[in-house]
Order: C-alpha cells, then structure tokens, then sequence
C-alpha cells in the first residue's frame, strides 16, 4: 500500500492520538445515551481472556442469557482481558479468539467499555489500547483512564496497575511502561486528572473501575497504595461504588464510614476455589470464589447490582438507595 494512501494516514494518525492522549492530555469523557426512561443498565466481568478455557465459554453465555432478559446498554471488562501476557500487537489473533469467537450472544453486541490489568501491561499495551482493533470488533473500547457520562450515572475508569509498587520491584515478568514512565509524572497526573473529573461532575451516581481491588478477602487481599492515593478522593467526592476485578472471585464489601461499596467481578474464567484470607471484617457482605458475572441495574433512585454463577444463577443482590430532595 502506498504510503500516502488515505488509509495509511488514517491509521497512523489514529495511532499516534491514542499513544499520546492517555498520557499528555486531561481525562477523555465520552457519551452512552440511556434508556428512554434514562434507566441504565449493564454487565460487569473480569479477568476472562483465555481462549474459551476455564469455564470462559459457560459464563458467556449466561452472559447473554442475562444481556437479553435486562436489555443491557453495555458491557464493562475490569481487565485482565488476555492472558496470560496481553496481546502481542494489533494482529495478534488471541484478540478474537478470547473475545469476539467468545462473546457471541446477539445481546453481548454492545460497546465493551474496559480497561488494562497487570496480565495485560505484560504484553504491548499500546496494541491493546490502539483504535484499529475496532476495525476488527466494533465493540472493543479500552483506554488506560476516560470517564463515560450517561446522564444517571457517571463512569471513572483509571489505570491501577501502575499504582502497584510490585510489579516495579520483581523481574519474573517483563511489563510495558511505554507511556508510563516516568511513573511519579503519570500518577501524579491522572490523580490530579482524576480527582478534577469527579469534582466537576454532577451525576446522580458516581462509579469508579479499575482493575486492582482497594478491599478484598481472596487471594491478593487489599491493595495498599490505593487505599492511601484512591480512597481518600473517593470519600471526598461521593463515590457510590468502586468496581474492579484482579482476584478470581466475586465478592461485595461495604465501608464503616460511608456510603462507598467496594464490588469485584473478577471471575470471568479461571477461578480460585479456597483461596480466602481470614474474614475479621463485618464488612463482607459476600464473597464467591467460582466463575461469574455481575450485573446492574440503575435508575434515579436505585442502583441494583447482582452476581451470577457459570449456572446463570443468581448467588447474591443487593441495592443502594438515594433520596430525592426537593428543589422547593
């Protein structure tokens, strides 16, 4: 193809715009219309990239069982999305055999908003996050960090990974730091970026997702830095629910001194039976270390969320509330 050709501009155009977007520039917001009703509702899974393996298939398509039945908007993934390594580049042929061979339901052929996991800063994360992965899967939408406006709700997706001191510390894996470094400028960056977006927004729900859980009882239990850079900002700005995924399970924490609950749905596929640390907390409200999914349900008043087994069925609800106040 001839490099002046119009498509090869194109892509190298779009290419260069999303390296250096996440990285140099505030916090990209986008749009998702709700329902007619301006109800909203959506599935949330995580940590399932394995090429239909460990029960990846079966939760699809209970997935799309439960897609159908509530009308879903769209799919949220809170990383991890191909393991083990990520992806190796725009044509790495794991991309459609972990996802779009996978997730075929007629009612899973909505936008998947995600975001990157530890597994997949171990591959080219550039790839991952690279628009020319929809010309593949329409559906596929992942940024290091944007936020997603639908009116009820407002949705801050934020990059974990590089929070975690670990990975920065140990040599059996090799991670893509390309547009991280250095990592004192990103964060400091997209805290400030981050922290401004919540502040400027007035929706009536407020959700954050990442991929590291800030409270969990499974098998990486809480992640420190988060809780001393992430939390703090949440409480301060009314977060209503941190959604992440990580450890292999399912699991609902509530806060001692606020309305902030702490959801994982991290057990898209291969899961971790047994592996729970000491439960001293009364803030479990449940904890399931099989394969599942989540789902939720938002109005003006109510979010609704629930969490499905490799059965389709329904293991765990809850509901948070908000009282309207008169503008009188």
């Amino acid at each position: 193809m001839p490099l002046s050709s119009p498509t090869f501009l194109l892509q190298a155009i779009l290419c260069i715009y999303f390296v250096l977007i996440p990285t140099f520039a505030k916090l990209q917001r986008f749009q998702h219309q709700p329902k007619h009703d301006g109800s909203l509702s959506f599935l949330v899974i995580g940590d399932w990239g394995r090429q239909g393996l460990y029960n990846q298939s079966l939760v699809a398509t209970q997935m799309g069982i439960m897609g159908e039945k509530l009308n879903i908007d769209f799919v949220i993934s809170t990383g991890d999305n191909f393991y083990d390594d990520g992806i190796k580049g725009v044509n790495d042929p794991i991309f459609q055999q972990s996802f779009s061979n996978i997730y075929t339901a007629k009612s899973l052929q909505k936008q998947w908003y995600s975001i990157l996991g530890n597994h997949d800063y171990r591959g080219d994360t550039i790839a991952q996050v690279n628009p020319l992965l929809r010309k593949i899967d329409r559906r596929w939408f992942c940024m290091r960090a944007f936020t997603l406006n639908t009116g009820i709700a407002e949705f801050f997706f934020i990059d974990t990974t590089p929070f975690i001191s670990d990975y920065f510390n140990q040599y059996e894996h090799t991670y893509d730091w390309r547009d991280v470094s250095p990592r004192s400028s990103y964060l400091s960056n997209i805290l400030k970026d981050f922290e401004e977006a919540l502040k400027k927004s007035s929706a009536t729900w407020k959700i954050v997702v990442g991929h590291h859980a800030i409270r969990s009882i499974s098998h990486h239990g809480d992640s420190i830095e988060l809780i001393e850079n992430l939390v703090p900002i949440l409480k301060a700005n009314g977060v209503d629910m941190y959604l992440n995924g990580h450890d292999h399970c399912l699991q609902h924490i509530s806060s001692k001194d606020s309305p902030l609950v702490y959801i994982t749905s991290g057990a898209g596929s291969k899961a971790w039976r047994g592996d729970i640390k000491e439960n001293n907390f009364e803030e479990v409200k449940f904890f399931y270390d099989g394969q599942g999914f989540m789902s939720v349900q938002i109005t003006v008043t109510e979010t609704e969320f629930a969490f499905f087994d490799v059965f389709g069925d329904n293991i765990h609800h809850s509901r948070l509330q908000k009282t309207l106040h008169s503008s009188a």
